[in-house]
């Protein structure tokens, strides 16, 4: 994925906050060399995966298999004291596919804050990882809701499902509809080890570099 693209898609991200008066806490703001000038706090946001995130989940196809987010608020797996719980922002476009997978220790509930229609989809695992056939009842705004294998749930803005570990989900912005601005509440977030893709795909873009960022990723250190 080239940096213009991130660039790009972080500025419209930027201009979905704007639309819809979402602010962010002032280190969404900095440049790398903001965080190079705070090595403590870059190092604090690095370590609990605080900030910004683009990825075409490395298919080279952004505009179809692509997501921008922001983490808010998270803690670390494992040690005492920590948050247990995380909170993002998610930029999704029409007709932007995020890959189907699953987490094995992550419960969320994913809700439409503004924008456009969020189409998901569900499919239960089998003990070794693979999809079922088998129907799925979900939480939409806490009542249940059972669908078929990968029958397309919308949820309108202000609508939310709750995702249990394990359930398989992939989610794409309604053609039509506008992009779609995304909240995740959840449990503690690992993105390095809990992410379980249907299909062998990656999690993270590799960059190529042909223009200076316009703002560092989590995961690439911030300075």
């Amino acid at each position: 994925m080239k940096r213009s693209e991130i660039n790009a898609a972080l500025r419209r991200a930027s201009e979905t906050l704007e639309r819809w008066h979402w602010s962010l806490p002032e280190w969404g703001y900095w440049t790398a060399a903001e965080f190079a000038a705070r090595p403590q706090a870059a190092s604090y946001l690095r370590a609990h995966q605080l900030g910004w995130d683009v990825t075409d989940f490395g298919s080279n196809r952004f505009a179809e298999y692509g997501l921008v987010l922001f983490c808010l608020r998270n803690g670390i797996v494992g040690v005492e004291g920590e948050r247990t719980y995380a909170e993002k922002l998610l930029f999704v476009e029409e007709g932007q596919v995020t890959p189907t997978h699953r987490h094995a220790a992550k419960m969320e509930d994913i809700i439409n804050r503004a924008g456009g229609d969020l189409v998901i989809e569900f499919a239960v695992a089998d003990a070794d990882g693979n999809a079922t056939n088998d129907d799925v009842t979900v939480p939409v705004d806490g009542l249940p809701r059972t669908l078929a294998a990968w029958e397309p749930l919308v949820l309108v803005p202000g609508q939310s499902v709750t995702i249990g570990t394990g359930l398989y989900h992939r989610f794409y912005g309604r053609k039509g509809g506008g992009p779609v601005l995304v909240g995740e509440v959840s449990q503690v977030n690992d993105d390095n080890s809990d992410n379980f893709f249907l299909e062998p795909i990656g999690r993270f873009a590799a960059i190529e570099e042909d223009e200076p960022p316009l703002r560092p990723l989590w995961n690439e250190g911030g300075d």
